[in-house]
């Protein structure tokens, strides 16, 4: 559910106060453009340091995604912006992290961006799961599957799920943020996540899995039946997502979502 995006002086004041104790005096906020999820998403800049806060009402529903975001952070790669604080107050949930100076990544045929995301997906992949409590794969999308196969998906790796380009910032590297989905499942399903990703930016479904089997060794080696079925129900994933809210953009993901089903079936006929 989209939260309506305000600026860091329209937050109540206690919530400010409460933040400002970890931070000092906010000398200056630049809200943030882009994103739906978040009521307040600003760089803010103090006497000492230069940070980004994200928020939302503490009665939404997307407080738990965030939730889970601050939950997981302690455990993930180098590359991950480090949360710095997190609090309840004024009605608002916030949360700290380290700012990154970077831009969102270009996923297009071609982009020098692609090495670096490649770099930065392959780290993740040798992260296991954390001994917190998060979704298994086979729950996220067991109700999309049949019931006799979502053991497929399961897996010991720390998944994003959500690698849209503008979930990973580029530095003189690529950094993967906004965690609110994390999951524990098969390695090899953020590169299927991934794949989608790179048909929006262009690629055709060969050309993607092409490029993914030659980045992640997890893809390579990934048994065909398993992609198929998590194939099968991210599509039918998609397809429900843009039911229900029929943003272009959303409708274009469950088409290639659809698309990329009919090329790996051809595939492995």
């Amino acid at each position: 559910m989209p939260v309506d995006r305000i600026h860091w002086t329209d937050l109540p004041a206690a919530a400010r106060t409460a933040v400002e104790a970890h931070t000092g005096p906010v000398l200056s906020a630049v809200t943030a453009q882009g994103g739906v999820n978040s009521g307040i998403a600003a760089t803010l800049r103090t006497a000492a340091t230069t940070l980004f806060v994200k928020g939302v009402p503490a009665d939404h529903p997307q407080v738990r995604t965030q939730q889970r975001e601050a939950a997981i952070n302690p455990y993930l790669p180098d590359a991950c912006p480090r949360l710095l604080w997190h609090v309840n107050a004024g009605g608002w949930d916030l949360i700290g992290y380290q700012q990154l100076a970077g831009r969102h990544a270009d996923y297009a045929p071609g982009s020098p961006d692609l090495p670096l995301v490649a770099r930065a997906v392959a780290e993740l992949q040798t992260t296991r799961w954390p001994d917190i409590e998060l979704k298994r794969a086979e729950q996220r999308w067991g109700s999309y599957a049949p019931a006799s196969d979502v053991s497929v998906l399961a897996g010991d790796t720390l998944l994003h799920t959500d690698l849209a380009p503008h979930n990973v910032l580029i530095t003189n590297r690529a950094h993967i943020v906004d965690w609110a989905w994390p999951t524990r499942g098969a390695a090899w399903i953020d590169p299927a996540v991934l794949i989608l990703r790179l048909m929006e930016a262009g690629h055709s479904a060969q050309d993607a899995d092409t490029w993914a089997r030659t980045q992640f060794a997890s893809w390579a080696a990934a048994p065909a039946t398993a992609v198929m079925v998590f194939s099968q129900a991210n599509a039918t994933t998609w397809e429900e997502i843009a039911r229900a809210d029929p943003q272009a953009w959303k409708k274009t993901m469950a088409q290639h979502a659809h698309d990329w089903v009919n090329y790996w079936s051809s595939r492995t006929s």
